[in-house]
């Protein structure tokens, strides 16, 4: 079962990006922008990476397309599709790269919604999550694509269990 780990937002934090990764030993991980870090942070190591629109290191992608034992991702920050507004943009563009799992950021908004064949996941923040309380990130693991579960975690590892989300793809 593959396990992969999806963060956002984290805006500068360290500590708390170093002990998630430690925490979970992911098989895969994902950072959707707005770290705030240099590419080759040392804590950022192991992640795949895209640049947010507070990331000021050119070395960062605007998106990534990667595919993960029998599911496409399509990685960005979301500041460039308007996902603030709504997801329209970003799926016409993730359905441009084949994705099935399509991973962002930048509304600081923890959530997951299944669109037709897509997967969208936003992690929330690290940092300042906004619509509730608690600083969140989320994890996607699968034993089959016809059981598909994502599960939020506080920045501390308690899950958020009116978050979690299964599904098939």
């Amino acid at each position: 079962m593959p396990k992969v780990l999806i963060i956002s937002d984290s805006h500068g934090l360290t500590n708390e990006v170093a002990q998630i990764k430690e925490r979970h030993h992911a098989d895969y991980m994902i950072h959707c922008g707005d770290s705030e870090l240099d590419i080759d942070a040392p804590e950022l190591e192991g992640f795949l990476k895209v640049a947010g629109n507070c990331d000021f290191d050119n070395r960062y992608p605007n998106e990534q397309v990667t595919a993960i034992e029998g599911l496409n991702f399509f990685v960005t920050h979301g500041h460039l599709y308007h996902v603030k507004s709504n997801l329209m943009t970003l799926a016409y563009r993730s359905k441009e790269k084949n994705a099935h799992v399509v991973c962002f950021g930048h509304s600081h908004i923890a959530g997951v919604e299944k669109v037709g064949d897509q997967l969208f996941i936003n992690p929330g923040s690290i940092l300042q999550p906004r619509n509730r309380v608690e600083k969140t990130y989320a994890m996607i693991e699968w034993d089959t694509l016809d059981d598909v579960n994502v599960t939020f975690y506080t920045v501390t590892g308690s899950p958020v269990d009116d978050l979690n989300y299964q599904t098939s793809i």
